[in-house]
């Protein structure tokens, strides 16, 4: 047994050096800009929430298999927060009585749950979670789907890369019991069948659909509905049309933005009407990238007010995974953009007022901590992407100068310190 502890982490979590940060804060940095453009702002909340807020809501995969829970010293059921969505309704439910509706707030929470780790499913993520509460408009269906399509697009990700593929569950429903002809008893388990559709065999979705109670020849009519269900809901009555928000977003300019698709169901138990996903269209990485919709009734659960919803979190392992097929992730950036170097142990403190002028700004900048010989310095400055470098030596500093030195070109010139800044910006311009 090694006299050590792991230097691993815990399975399913993952440690992040300085170039994978670098890398993620670029990539979120981004879907910032356009969430705060079209009006969101953010927000956070604990980690630790009463177990009671999941068992009510979520799908019963995540209670009963992935969350982890706890007890506290006072004898209550904690867990740690396995999604964003609950904590969202009951923090608009506490503070309902102070807010603006309509509500648009986005996070950026990391979740816990005890998965079995593989490609795009790990114990430990961090997603955005985008949210709106206080409007039942259909404009609130629109506005999504155009944020959607920003996101991806600030992503750097073109509309052939991905698919945004859109469900309703009130007309799922019709279609279910209109079409199919199933009893309104086994709809869920139902629909259950449909969320599994893509991911077994044929012959076991015919087994499933015989033990849920269903026909041969409705089996053959679940399928026609998945082949096409464009078709089938044009045989829907138009009552049942007529109730669902879908069909309502795909008489406008929206419609050009989703594809219908029966087999988008969603685990969560609080969705109400629409529902959507995300799919990578790449065939080596065709999977949802995440996926959201409508809770009208989440807010419930906190307070007597009704208070409707809608969201969706997007999942860091995912969407970077999405980025990477594609060859979409952004460089990591280097480390500091000018080392200011002493040659002498003297010199630190003209090297420090060096630095400050540059910092001041706004440049990244770092000097030695003991003194090297230069061209030592010069090397781990160019190792750790400066681009300039600022040399402070004895016979210049006893004329006020310093040199400044293109780690790209060589060149060089010297400069006063009232001139640095100009002078480093003509090697590196302000962005």
């Amino acid at each position: 047994m090694s006299e050590y502890l792991s230097t691993e982490p815990y399975r399913g979590t993952r440690d992040f050096l300085p170039d994978e940060m670098s890398v993620r804060t670029q990539v979120f940095h981004r879907l910032y800009e356009v969430l705060e453009r079209y009006g969101y702002q953010r927000y956070d909340g604990p980690q630790l929430e009463p177990v009671e807020i999941y068992e009510s809501k979520s799908s019963q995969e995540i209670v009963n298999q992935q969350l982890y829970t706890l007890t506290d010293h006072g004898g209550r059921r904690l867990a740690l927060r396995p999604e964003m969505t609950p904590s969202v309704a009951r923090m608009i439910a506490g503070n309902a009585g102070s807010l603006t509706f309509p509500v648009r707030w986005f996070s950026h929470p990391n979740c816990h749950r005890y998965e079995r780790p593989q490609r795009g499913r790990v114990r430990e993520h961090w997603q955005v979670n985008v949210d709106l509460f206080g409007s039942s408009s259909t404009g609130v269906e629109v506005e999504f789907f155009e944020l959607i399509h920003d996101m991806m697009a600030g992503l750097g990700a073109s509309t052939d890369m991905w698919r945004l593929r859109v469900s309703d569950r009130v007309l799922l429903d019709a279609l279910l019991t209109h079409i199919v002809g199933v009893p309104h008893d086994k709809v869920r388990e139902t629909a259950n069948l449909l969320d599994r559709w893509e991911k077994v065999s044929a012959d076991t979705l015919a087994e499933s659909a015989a033990e849920i109670g269903l026909s041969e020849e409705q089996f053959v009519r679940l399928g026609e509905v998945v082949k096409d269900g464009n078709a089938a809901i044009e045989d829907l009555p138009a009552e049942a049309r007529d109730q669902s928000r879908l069909m309502q977003v795909l008489d406008t300019s929206a419609a050009e933005l989703i594809e219908f698709d029966p087999l988008i169901v969603r685990g969560f138990d609080y969705y109400t009407s629409t529902v959507f996903e995300v799919f990578d269209t790449d065939p080596s990485n065709r999977r949802s990238l995440f996926g959201g919709g409508r809770y009208d009734n989440l807010v419930g659960l906190f307070s007597n007010r009704e208070i409707p919803g809608f969201g969706f979190g997007m999942g860091d392992v995912t969407i970077i995974d999405f980025l990477s097929t594609h060859g979409l992730l952004p460089q990591p950036r280097t480390d500091v953009d000018v080392v200011v170097i002493p040659t002498e142990e003297q010199l630190f403190d003209p090297a420090r007022r060096a630095a400050r002028v540059l910092r001041d700004a706004g440049l990244r900048v770092t000097t030695p901590l003991e003194t090297r010989k230069l061209g030592k310095e010069i090397q781990r400055a160019d190792k750790a992407g400066a681009r300039a470098v600022v040399i402070v030596g004895p016979d210049d500093w006893a004329s006020e100068l310093v040199t400044v030195r293109d780690l790209t070109s060589g060149e060089q010139r010297q400069t006063t310190l009232h001139a640095l800044d100009s002078s480093v910006r003509t090697i590196i311009p302000s962005e």
